[in-house]
Order: structure tokens, then sequence, then C-alpha cells
């Protein structure tokens, strides 16, 4: 089936969704996700977004701490009109119907202000600890209601379309895209959607590695459909690692909030003993770098398990009130946070680096624009600071609308040809196991080598496994019918060998890449960023 229409977005997390809202008062757009639509990345988004609402606070300020733990790599235009234009972001998610915790009489913000690690000041709206939840609930309500939308669940992009480029243009370059292969999970059928512009907002690549905060839909997708279609991709060496992930044989990774420790949370070994005074200045609400280093550290030395977050010297109503859903959770595990500390072990969380874009979302592929996670701007240089993501994500999926609000009246109207998706091979699989046997082992092989503290000698390791691993699936690829599953298999091994080259690129330890054989940060050599391309290659 051949499915027109003018937007294309790919995902439905805050990014694709704002931008959608947008997009419709120009056209029709079409969002694919290959879950439910509420499904994202958002979600999950326990903490909140940051911005300057308070008169205490100035942008200066939130400037000052985004660009401090980007570990230098930050571009320093990028955060300052990310960090002023958050106001006028805010206020609109507000008159979409986002509901963000208001704060008690007396105060002097509007909101109920939150603090995370890495900020100076209070200046994270939240609603809760679900704002992430309560984003994604205003905005499907938004664009469920507006007829010019329409949602594709259970649909998985496989592939960019892309034009070749005119004669006479370099080959290397890539042409314009014209939209995407999408697989109908659940009538297993391939889809042709042709659109004039295509927005990828996939999110990020958490399952990639064995322990992870994300769901389990973060496969990286984007970025490995970017790369295969030509894309410039940068900085996949930076990955944060969360420090506080509940530590449970049955719980599914489930993230704490780097919110408790804005409250007064206090990250101890199994002995009680506080740890992270050993540190940085700002203990445990130090940058998520330091204290994911910090716990990895502690943990290796004292052959434990996990490390503690204590938060029960506070007020029980007032933990209950401000986090009912970590609260909640950890109860279900026979864990009460208002009464004793919470075992936590680092877990990946998100993607700093990704398709790289300039001011306005643009790729390097003409008519593709890449939003939220799944791109590299500039916001986060080596290292996120806390809920500047969501940020991101809103003030870029606007000036991606405002780009193309300006080109959309000039568009040219193509004639060329789109073929139906054809696979040369019409063979059933029977062999599942080989899919799942290396999906575990490209997951096992990033953790174990490629995480927290890395090596040239456990790079070159993952190279080859990768390596291999890559071949085979390619391979099985060509021999049998596409499925949900292989198509991600296929995206985690792109963006493993993608994060394992970035890496071993830097030779130095800057932010969240850390090398035992290049310890110290080398901003003479390395002040920049690693980017590449299958036409590098």
């Amino acid at each position: 089936m051949e499915i027109k229409t003018d937007f294309l977005v790919l995902g439905s997390g805050i990014a694709g969704l704002s931008f959608a809202i947008k997009a419709a008062e120009l056209g029709t757009v079409a969002i694919v996700t290959k879950k439910e639509k509420s499904e994202a990345n958002t979600n999950y988004a326990q903490g909140g977004i940051a911005a300057v609402s308070d008169s205490t606070d100035r942008f200066e300020y939130h400037i000052r701490d985004t660009i401090l733990c980007g570990a230098g790599l930050c571009r320093e235009e990028v955060v300052n009109f990310v960090v002023t234009e958050a106001p006028e972001r805010i206020k609109e998610l507000v008159e979409w119907g986002v509901e963000f915790t208001r704060s008690q009489p007396g105060s002097t913000a509007v909101y109920d202000l939150g603090r995370e690690g890495g900020h100076s000041m209070r200046r994270v709206l939240h609603a809760k600890d679900l704002t992430g939840s309560e984003i994604e609930r205003a905005l499907n309500e938004k664009t469920g209601a507006d007829p010019r939308i329409s949602v594709y669940e259970n649909h998985l992009a496989v592939d960019l379309i892309l034009m070749p480029p005119p004669e006479g243009r370099d080959a290397g370059v890539p042409g314009r895209c014209l939209g995407a292969y999408v697989l109908d999970i659940l009538r297993n059928e391939v889809h042709t959607f042709i659109a004039d512009y295509v927005i990828l907002a996939t999110g990020g690549a958490g399952k990639v590695y064995l322990i992870t905060t994300n769901p389990d839909i973060a496969t990286a997708d984007g970025v490995a459909m970017a790369y295969r279609a030509g894309a410039l991709i940068s900085n996949m060496e930076f990955i944060q690692f969360h420090p506080t992930c509940l530590y449970h044989p049955e719980a599914k990774f489930f993230l704490i909030s780097e919110a408790v420790r804005g409250e007064g949370g206090i990250l101890k070994l199994k002995s009680g003993e506080p740890f992270m005074d050993r540190y940085h200045p700002m203990k445990s609400l130090a940058p998520r770098d330091v204290v994911a280093k910090a716990i990895d550290f502690e943990l290796k030395k004292s052959g434990d398990d996990y490390v503690l977050l204590d938060i029960s010297h506070k007020d029980k109503a007032f933990l209950i009130d401000r986090f009912p859903n970590i609260y909640h959770k950890c109860l279900e595990f026979g864990i009460d946070m208002t009464s004793e500390p919470i075992p936590v072990v680092p877990a990946a969380h998100y993607l700093c680096g990704g398709v790289v874009v300039n001011h306005c979302g643009e790729t390097n592929i003409d008519r593709l624009f890449a939003l939220g996670e799944v791109s590299c701007t500039g916001l986060h240089g080596a290292n996120r600071l806390a809920s500047n993501s969501l940020l991101e994500a809103v003030v870029y999926s606007h000036r991606a609308f405002v780009k193309i609000s300006d080109l959309f009246p000039h568009r040219g109207k193509l004639s060329v040809t789109i073929p139906p998706w054809g696979q040369q091979a019409a063979n059933e699989s029977d062999e599942s196991v080989v899919v799942s046997h290396n999906w575990d082992e490209i997951r096992r092989c990033m953790w174990n080598y490629v995480g927290i503290v890395r090596s040239d000698k456990r790079l070159e390791r993952a190279q080859r496994r990768i390596d291999m691993i890559s071949r085979e699936i390619d391979e099985y690829y060509q021999q049998f019918f596409i499925t949900k599953d292989l198509i991600e298999l296929r995206n985690i091994t792109t963006a493993a060998g993608l994060i394992v080259q970035c890496a071993k690129l830097r030779k130095e330890s800057r932010g969240l890449h850390y090398n035992i054989d290049y310890p110290d940060r080398d901003d003479k050599a390395w002040r920049k960023d690693t980017v590449v391309s299958k036409n590098t290659l």
C-alpha cells in the first residue's frame, strides 16, 4: 500500500507530537509509532523539564550549568537559544493542556520547581514524578482531536527512501528524502509512505545495553536508518548512564528520578557510609557522569551489587506526595522509601550524540529533519544536564516548524516513481533463536566492554564481536522475511558499531566517555565532535 502525506513523523514522543500539532496547520501529518502512540521514552520521564521560570533564577545561570555539565563540547549558541526560548515553549505546553504541579502559596514561582544534579537552582517543572506521562497525555489528546493527523500504531519504519542526487553532484552526497518503507507489525506487510518532509523523532538507543532505564522501543531505529541513508552521525560515544536505577531481581530496570537526590537523597554504601563527598563538591547532586563513575568505582572496589539512595530522613507525607509513582513502585518490591534506603545501580539512559542537525533540526539529507534524542544538536556536549532533554525536544520541534513554514509554500512536487517494497528473499525463518541470541550477545558485549569505563583493548574486542554479528545479521536479513525483531536487531547492531567507532576515535576522557588508556581530558586535541558517516568509511 502507498500512503501519501505532507509530513511523515517517525516517533510519538514529545518531539514528534509537538511538531505534528504545529505541522497540521500546514498540511496532512502521518505519525508512525512502533507500539501504541503513548509508548515513548517521553512517557517514562519522571523528573521534568528544565526552564527558568522563577524570579530568583536567570538565563545565564541555566546556560552556565548546561555548559559546565557538557564538559567543553556544548555549542554555546545552541545553549543560549534553547534556554532563552524555554519560557515560551513551556507556556505553549500549558496552553495545550499539560498540567505541571503548582507551587504552594507564598512561593515566588508559579510552579513547584525541583532541583536535579548539576543545576545550581530549582528550575525543573514537573507533574509530581510522572511528568513525561502527563505531557504524553496532553499531546496525544491534542493530536487525536485533529483530523489532519493520522496515527499509525504498531508500525515500524524499515528504511528511508532517497532520491539520488542530480547528475553532476558529488556521488557521496545523499539525495532528497522522499519517505520511508514501514512495516505494519500486526499484518506483517510493508507499506510505502511518501512525504514532502520526513521527521525523525524516534528517541534513543538504551536497548543497545543490557541494563537500561529505557522501554523496549528504544532500539536506535532513527540513528540506524539515518546512517544507512548517508546522514552524518556524531558523538555516539557519549552514552549517559543514569546513576540510580532500582536494583531488584524482579524489577525491570525502574528509574529512580534524579529529583530524589534533588530533594535531599544521599548516596551511601551498603555499610551506610556516604561516599560522594570524595568525588565532587556537590556530593550526591553532582552531574550524572561523575555520580555514575563514582558508583561504578565503589561497586568494583567493594564487590557489592548496588549502593543505597537514602531519603528516609525526609517527612513521609512529603515523599508520598512528591514521588507517588516511585513510592508505590518501590512498595511493590517490598521497599518503603520513607523508612529505608533504596538499592540502586547505574543503567544506560540517554544518548547525547546522534544524527547531526543544524539550528532548525535539518540533517545533511534534503527534507529530512531529526528532533529530540535521535539528534545531535550540540546542546548536551559530552554530558546532558538533567531535564534538558524534554526542553530540547520542544524548542527544536518549534524551530523545525518555523523553518518548514518558510519552505512549504515553495516546495516542488516530484514526479518520481517510487518502487514498492521488494525483498529478495521470500523465506519464513524458523530460527528465531538466532535473533534472540544475537540480541543478547550485542547487549552483553556493549555492557561489558563499552560501558561506563572503557579501554582500547575492550573497544577492540567489542568491535570484533559486533562486526562478526553484523555480517551474520546482514546475511540473515537477505535470506528471510523481515520481522519487527529482525529490524530492531539490525538497528541496535548498527548503533552499537557507531558507538564503538566514535569511542575509538576519541583519544581522551571527557564527560560520559572514560577510557582508562587516556584518563585525562585533552582540550588541545579533542575539544571537538566525533563525526562519522557510511560515506567516510
